[in-house]
């Protein structure tokens, strides 16, 4: 019998739905790409963004109208509202925090349903009971149930509650040389146009223990690209203060590993915030070869007036501060970052303060995103009064600014050679498509499939607004991953 998940959001969801699928495989259950084939479905939520809130209503009647058809079992975790999550419990059958998850089989015998086995007489004995009481399968009527007992009432009001047992489950990697590594849940930052703290709660760090134990052994594996995923990861250990170590001190003692067993893998981060970002994290970042030169710094708006209203709790000095060390100290290193256009109240003035920054640090990328209001962020009680035109005109010119910068940049790297990391075939018939340690995307021609997943010397030969294009010069000794 096959499961199917649908994963929305943010790499952290990615994350979650890799120990998601552990379990259910330990149930007997095998993945499957088409919904259809499947008799347990699961949606890993995001309410963060309203279309991915959208897409879970629309997948989940779906699913119930599948239900006159075939007996199923449908659940829904991760990023939920509590307005969403009320929702939920009237359309899904299990609907629970993803600290809860290893109770997930418990959940699924609870509701009458124990194997892959069981599936398969629930589906015949549906079949029979409809037969037998001369049901058409037009004449079923859908009621979607909660779990056996579960009341809204008895929600946990923390959904970080429990998550130290969901953080002991082995993950399912869908790559064999990419992966992610939780260190920390939740948020303490409550950004007015976040839901984040409401979705997933407090911050609660992972022992640093468990997260060195975890990146050894993908790297024992094989694995090359290694991402350190929380909400904010560099207040990681400040819940558990005399407890745990640091951001700074974790980052050390990962880049003393890399030293010491020579082998070559690059570990990422993301998110940090501004407001915690030292230059002690700067330093050790310069100090080791594995700790890869790529920083995400979020800035969201270049205008200290908007900044107070998003509750970014830092200023423009502060970030500008920041991104002056980086360059200072790590010259060679790429920078993101994520920014949000039409924010409540946004005027043109600080509109323009936030193109210049564009201007001024010259971001390799920047994901940047239309206003839009989220139940439950702080924000939502304000009015949207930047109309919808003004904020995609906002969102193109920053593009604009975008791809000016970031062409400019690859421009200087024609004629480089550069290490990059094969990822898959790209769109261009002939070609691999593969990235820098700066996370900039690079193809070059080949064929070779046995390259994905591994380290090659190519030369830059073309640049393009937010890509590159290279000749393969060398491969890395192929290592197959254990």
């Amino acid at each position: 019998m096959k499961y199917y998940i649908l994963s929305l959001g943010c790499q952290m969801n990615q994350s979650d739905t890799e120990r998601v699928r552990t379990v259910l495989q330990g149930m007997g259950f095998s993945p499957t790409e088409n919904e259809d084939e499947a008799h347990v479905l699961g949606v890993i939520a995001c309410s963060v963004r309203q279309k991915a809130i959208d897409k879970v209503y629309s997948r989940i009647a779906k699913w119930n109208k599948s239900k006159n058809r075939k007996s199923l079992i449908t659940f829904v975790s991760g990023c939920i509202l509590p307005s969403d999550r009320e929702r939920f419990l009237k359309l899904f059958d299990l609907v629970f925090p993803m600290g809860e998850l290893p109770d997930l089989p418990q959940m699924i015998s609870q509701y009458g349903i124990v194997t892959p086995a069981g599936l398969q007489q629930l589906d015949s004995g549906h079949d029979s009971l409809m037969k037998n009481n001369g049901i058409r399968e037009k004449d079923t009527v859908l009621k979607p149930a909660t779990m056996p007992g579960q009341k809204s009432s008895g929600l946990k009001l923390n959904p970080a509650a429990d998550i130290d047992h969901f953080w002991q489950v082995e993950p399912s990697y869908t790559s064999d040389f990419e992966a992610f590594i939780p260190i920390q849940n939740g948020c303490d930052k409550f950004c007015t146009f976040c839901a984040v703290p409401y979705t997933r709660g407090r911050e609660v760090s992972r022992p640093s223990a468990e997260i060195l134990d975890e990146l050894k052994q993908l790297v024992d594996k094989g694995f090359k690209s290694i991402t350190l995923l929380g909400q904010n990861v560099n207040s990681y250990g400040l819940d558990r203060q005399g407890e745990e170590i640091s951001f700074p001190a974790l980052l050390r003692q990962i880049g003393e590993y890399g030293r010491q067993s020579g082998k070559e893998f690059w570990v990422y981060f993301t998110s940090p915030h501004p407001r915690d970002m030292t230059d002690e994290v700067i330093e050790v970042i310069a100090a080791y070869t594995c700790l890869a030169k790529q920083i995400h710094l979020p800035v969201q708006s270049g205008d200290d007036r908007v900044l107070m209203r998003m509750n970014r709790k830092h200023g423009m000095e502060k970030y500008r501060h920041i991104v002056h060390t980086i360059r200072r100290l790590i010259p060679e290193a790429s920078l993101f970052t994520d920014i949000i256009v039409g924010f409540t109240g946004e005027t043109d003035e600080q509109f323009e303060n936030t193109r210049k920054i564009m201007e001024e640090f010259k971001y390799n990328m920047a994901y940047i995103a239309q206003y839009s209001v989220r139940p439950g962020a702080a924000s939502s009680r304000w009015e949207d009064d930047i109309p919808q035109l003004v904020k995609k005109e906002r969102y193109h010119l920053l593009t604009q600014e975008l791809t000016k910068h970031s062409l400019e940049y690859n421009k200087g790297l024609i004629g480089k050679t550069l290490k990059v990391l094969v990822r898959g075939n790209d769109r261009k018939s002939g070609y691999l498509s593969a990235l820098t340690e700066g996370k900039l995307v690079v193809r070059f021609q080949s064929e070779n499939q046995d390259l994905i997943g591994n380290f090659v010397t190519i030369t830059i030969k073309s640049a393009a607004p937010l890509s590159l294009e290279g000749e393969l010069v060398s491969v890395e000794q192929l290592q197959n991953v254990s």
